[in-house]
């Protein structure tokens, strides 16, 4: 537990900022829905012309009318992007950021093995996605009360269950790829997350690139498609899964292995 509460302590302070950030962005797109609701019909004649763009945020399977389709498209970029970019950020410094600054000597002496010292690195991850997850859902709901609509659970609860997964996924990956950089690997975070929306547009805009959809997270956290379904599809979901496991299983055996200058 020692490790784990450092990881958070040091965290702290990005984490309340992108919670913050996030749930700020949040809340003002919910407080504009009711101001705009009387020029949705407009505006989905309007994106229903452009063509592929509309196909690759999923604008022609939802309603800007209604809460559900405008809190999917808009709410849900949101929500995914920046979650994306936090956990991904997050998750890729864990484990490098000893060496880097020149700490993990000061660690590797005290009487810890490596595989506590993953574990609760790890663990500190999970933890602080599932603050930032369980904040912003709480006050994705507060918003949507405020603003006086009917609040639609089921959808708003399965989006924010699947931008919860995407982030586990995310954080997987890039705690696999953090054991064997000795630098920090922001960038590296930062591209993961952007190929991987970048991936699953190009899916929703071409049928020959659909196969895409079993790469990216964001295959199964579709907020259009979502809505629509009211459902995750098992099959993307698993493979998700699956590849956040090989990544913190490809953390451990690395790290284990790891000459810690």
């Amino acid at each position: 537990m020692t490790i784990v509460w450092h990881e958070l302590k040091q965290n702290r302070i990005s984490l309340i900022i992108w919670t913050a950030a996030i749930g700020f962005l949040l809340a003002v797109c919910i407080f504009m829905f009711p101001e705009m609701k009387g020029q949705m019909d407009e505006m989905n004649e309007m994106f229903g012309s452009m063509g592929s763009f509309t196909e690759a945020f999923g604008m022609d399977k939802v309603s800007f009318g209604t809460l559900t389709g405008f809190y999917a498209v808009e709410c849900g970029n949101i929500l995914g992007l920046g979650g994306a970019f936090f956990a991904s950020l997050t998750s890729v410094a864990v484990l490098s950021k000893e060496e880097k600054n020149h700490t993990a000597e000061f660690l590797l002496t005290h009487p810890i093995g490596r595989i506590e010292i993953v574990t609760g690195k790890l663990a500190s991850v999970l933890l602080q996605i599932v603050f930032l997850n369980g904040v912003i859902y709480l006050l994705a709901i507060s918003s949507v009360v405020m603003t006086g609509e009917a609040v639609p659970w089921q959808e708003i609860t399965l989006l924010h269950l699947a931008y919860f997964l995407l982030q586990i996924e995310l954080a997987g990956i890039c705690f696999g790829i953090s054991a064997f950089l000795r630098q920090g690997g922001a960038g590296i975070g930062i591209g993961v997350a952007v190929m991987m929306y970048f991936l699953n547009l190009i899916a929703n805009i071409s049928d020959n690139a659909e196969f895409l959809k079993y790469i990216t997270p964001f295959g199964y956290a579709d907020g259009a498609e979502l809505v629509v379904s009211l459902c995750l599809d098992q099959t993307l979901t698993a493979i998700g899964m699956a590849f956040a496991a090989a990544g913190i299983l490809a953390g451990y055996i690395k790290y284990l292995r790891k000459d810690i200058l």
